[in-house]
C-alpha cells in the first residue's frame, strides 16, 4: 500500500509543498519525512481514507515544524498564517492539486532540456538521483549537479510556480509534451523503466488538462507503443531486436492497445490534428493484424508537413517500401541529409538488400554498425551482415 501511495502521491505532495514553501529542496525533505511517518504508522493503524491528503497535511506540518526549529520565522511568517491541519482532518477536497503548476515549472524554457527532464522525474515521478542517472547512463554525481543547477536556476531567475497564461500555454505545453516524450523514448530503448513512468505522468497531465487533444495524442501514442514492449526484444537476455513484422503478437498487451485507441478517439473528438495525434494514429494502424501501409505512408506525409522532420520522411520511406515500392523508397531516402543517423544507414541497407544490391547493402549496414551504441542494435546489424 505504501509503495503504491508513493508512486501515486509523491508528485502531488511535492507539488503542494513547492507551492507552499517556494523551495524544491525543502519540499522534498518534508515529503520524505511524511512518507517516513506513514511507513511507521500505517502498518499499525491501516491506511487513511484519503492517503494523498494525509500525506500532504503531514508534510506541511513537518515543514512548519522544521522552519520553527531553524528559527527562520522572520522571513517565513507568511507560511504560518494558515493554521496547521490535523491528520484526522485531512480531506482530498480541501487540498489543492498543484501538480500542473509543478509540471510547467519543471519544464520552463529557461532551464536546459536535460535539467527539465531530470527535475520532472525527480519532483513528479519520485525517482531518486541514482535511478535517473542509471536511466540516462551518466554518473550519479553528474545527475546530482544537473538537479542542483535546475533548482538554483528556478530560484535565481524567479521562475514562477504557475500555469502560463492562455497566450503562452500552447508553446509551453509543447515543451512539456516534448519532455514526457523524451522520457518515454529513453524507456522504450530498453533502459530503466521510464516508459511506464512517462505513461503515468501522461495520465496525470491528461487529467489536469482534459481539453487538450495533443495531451491525449501523446498518451495514446505511448500506450500503443508500450503494449508491444515484450515483443520488441528476444533472446535469453533480451538483447535481440525484433522488427514489427517478426514480432510475436501473442506477447502484445491487447487491453493496453484498446485503451490507447480509446484515448486516441478522445483526442480526435477534441479536434486533434497535431503531431502526436497523427503519430498515435500511425501506431494504431501498425497494431492491426494486417497493416494498411499506404495509409501509414499517407499519415507520415501529413506528419512530415507538420514537423518538417527528415526523420519522419525516413519513416515515410519505410512505409512506402512496406507498401511494395522499395525502389521509390530508396529514392526518397537518398534525398535526405542524415549521414550521422544510425537508422538512415540501416534503412538504406534494408532497401538495397530487398533490391538485390548486396554489395551496397553491406556497406550501408557496416556504416550503421559503426554508429550503433546499444547491444540489441549491434546484434541485429551483425546478423543482417551475416545473412548477406
Amino acid at each position: 500500500m505504501l509503495e503504491e501511495a508513493f508512486r501515486d502521491e509523491w508528485g502531488r505532495v511535492v507539488a503542494s509543498l513547492v507551492g507552499f514553501l517556494g523551495d524544491f529542496d525543502r519540499a522534498e525533505d518534508a515529503a520524505q519525512e511524511a512518507f517516513a511517518v506513514a511507513a511507521r504508522t500505517w502498518p499499525r493503524t491501516g491506511p487513511p481514507d484519503s492517503p494523498g491528503a494525509w500525506l500532504v497535511t503531514t508534510a506541511r506540518n513537518r515543514a512548519i515544524d522544521r522552519l520553527r526549529r531553524e528559527r527562520a520565522l522572520a522571513g517565513k511568517m507568511h507560511l504560518l498564517a494558515e493554521p496547521e491541519a490535523t491528520v484526522d482532518e485531512a480531506d482530498d477536497t480541501l487540498i489543492k492539486d498543484e501538480r500542473l503548476e509543478l509540471i510547467f515549472t519543471c519544464c520552463h524554457p529557461a532551464l536546459p532540456l536535460e535539467g527539465q527532464v531530470a527535475l520532472t522525474l525527480r519532483a513528479l515521478g519520485g525517482l531518486n538521483t541514482a535511478e535517473i542517472a542509471r536511466a540516462f547512463l551518466v554518473s550519479e554525481e553528474t545527475m546530482k549537479r544537473r538537479l542542483t543547477r535546475a533548482k538554483t536556476k528556478i530560484r535565481a531567475a524567479g521562475i514562477p510556480f504557475t500555469v502560463p497564461g492562455a497566450h503562452l500555454l500552447p508553446e509551453r505545453l509543447d515543451a512539456v509534451l516534448a519532455v514526457l516524450y523524451l522520457i518515454y523514448n529513453e524507456g522504450y530503448s530498453g533502459r530503466v523503466d521510464l516508459g511506464a513512468e512517462a505513461i503515468r505522468l501522461g495520465r496525470v497531465l491528461a487529467a489536469l488538462l482534459p481539453d487538450e487533444p495533443e495531451t491525449y495524442g501523446l498518451l495514446a501514442l505511448m500506450l500503443i507503443h508500450h503494449a508491444r514492449r515484450r515483443a520488441r526484444f528476444a533472446g535469453e537476455r533480451g538483447e535481440d531486436l525484433v522488427l514489427l513484422d517478426d514480432q510475436d503478437r501473442s506477447l502484445w498487451d491487447l487491453d493496453r492497445i484498446a485503451e490507447g485507441r480509446a484515448v486516441l478517439d478522445r483526442a480526435i473528438a477534441l479536434g486533434g490534428r497535431g503531431a502526436y495525434v497523427v503519430q498515435a494514429a500511425i501506431a494504431s494502424l501498425q497494431a492491426h493484424e494486417r497493416v494498411d501501409w499506404p495509409q501509414v505512408a499517407e499519415l507520415y506525409r501529413r506528419l512530415a508537413a507538420l514537423t518538417g522532420s527528415a526523420v519522419v520522411e525516413l519513416n515515410r520511406a519505410v512505409a512506402l517500401a512496406q507498401a511494395g515500392d522499395p525502389a521509390g523508397a530508396l529514392c526518397a531516402v537518398d534525398r535526405l541529409d542524415l549521414d550521422g543517423y544510425l537508422y538512415f544507414h540501416s534503412t538504406r541497407g534494408e532497401l538495397l538488400r530487398r533490391l538485390g544490391r548486396d554489395g551496397e547493402a553491406r556497406a550501408a549496414y557496416r556504416r550503421a554498425l559503426d554508429l550503433a551504441v546499444s547491444t540489441p542494435e549491434q546484434r541485429f546489424l551483425t546478423r543482417r551482415l551475416e545473412q548477406l
